[in-house]
């Protein structure tokens, strides 16, 4: 049965690196390894400037009925003036909420082709593979109440509120276990039960959730310290689950232990498989339209589309091991360039990428 695929390519290079996966994508197609259907539509700063939304209903509703979504990106300075209800970035997470996103998975794996271009010593880095679990639709970027008020005296008063129930901490936990489960079974859960009540909530029910899980060896960082160990010696983690803002925080640190945010992809899942798959690296405007950006974070993404929404992993391993082999036969966009290397621009690392893919 054919699968359907929301494509929203947002704003700033996400047009360009999204273009690059639709080409690995459509080779998997040709070859038979997968059957698609394709629909785009508008997100973020390009969807504001179409219709005045960045999270238009038609886009909505069109994700609501696909099995994944593959994003770009969105944001840029050109919109930072709006209103924040009309920034690009609630239309990231309008969708995020829509469809119920709440298990955000970042992972951290510093290919070995690679090793020189982390800032961290290679025996500090080499072989680094972690998992992060970051809790999505609730915490401090959803509660309530929140905003900016003036008091009587005239002073303005920002307020955010940092709020989680119980089931929301057990589900996002048992996704975690679930992982570990099938990787090393170690799972480090980071709160700041010491100061904050509701993490200290947090790790209570981690603990009663993993005795569910009796071969899952569970930990405790507070998150000032997990953020030290991760650059101390980050081979320690295997998976690590956290709150939205700690998550966000800790996964773009684990980010730049692999040399470069350019090789990271992510994938949101619901509690049903359908999932939303995008880089990690935000938008880059600096560098849209340059034809220089790295769509190697996003061709990953699509890799983990089809493994966790798409019941394709052979089609995912194929995608990862062309990734591998081109990195082998020395090609590097700007982010991971380095001495010996061929540098090369966004399409023609696409186009290797297929090249190698059709090898197999």
């Amino acid at each position: 049965m054919s699968k359907k695929i929301l494509v929203v390519a947002g704003d700033g290079i996400g047009p360009e690196i999204v273009a690059e996966a639709m080409k690995v994508l459509q080779a998997l197609q040709a070859d038979g390894s997968i059957a698609i259907s394709v629909e785009e539509g508008l997100i973020g700063g390009a969807a504001y400037d179409a219709a005045g939304d960045p999270l238009p209903a038609e886009t909505l509703a069109a994700a609501k009925a696909s099995d994944a979504v593959l994003l770009g990106a969105v944001g840029g300075p050109k919109w930072e003036p709006l209103h924040i209800s009309k920034r690009p970035e609630k239309g990231l997470l309008g969708l995020r909420a829509g469809l119920g996103l709440f298990a955000n998975l970042r992972p951290a794996i510093l290919y070995p082709q690679l090793a020189d271009a982390s800032t961290l010593k290679p025996e500090v880095v080499s072989g680094l593979d972690i998992m992060i679990v970051r809790e999505l639709t609730g915490g401090i970027y959803f509660g309530q109440p929140r905003g900016i008020e003036t008091l009587p005296s005239g002073e303005r008063k920002g307020v955010n509120t940092l709020v989680y129930t119980e089931s929301e901490v057990e589900r996002i936990c048992r996704v975690a276990y679930e992982i570990a489960m099938k990787r090393g079974k170690k799972v480090c859960s980071v709160d700041k039960a010491n100061v904050l009540e509701c993490t200290e909530m947090w790790r209570e029910v981690a603990i009663k959730t993993a005795a569910d899980y009796p071969e899952i060896a569970l930990s405790h960082l507070y998150v000032d310290n997990a953020a030290m160990q991760l650059v101390r010696a980050p081979k320690q983690f295997d998976v690590m689950v956290t709150t939205n803002m700690f998550g966000d925080i800790l996964s773009d640190c684990a980010a730049m232990l692999t040399g470069s945010i350019g090789m990271l992809p992510s994938a949101s899942l619901n509690a049903d498989g359908q999932g939303m798959y995008e880089p990690i690296h935000g938008s880059a405007p600096d560098i849209a339209g340059r034809g220089v950006a790295n769509p190697l974070a996003t061709i990953l993404s699509v890799a983990m589309m089809l493994r966790y929404s798409l019941d394709a992993p052979g089609a995912a391993e194929r995608i990862e091991k062309a990734v591998s082999q081109v990195l082998d036969q020395g090609l590097r966009t700007a982010d991971i360039m380095s001495a010996g290397m061929r540098q090369v621009g966004t399409v023609e690392m696409g186009d290797a990428v297929v090249a190698a893919l059709n090898e197999h």
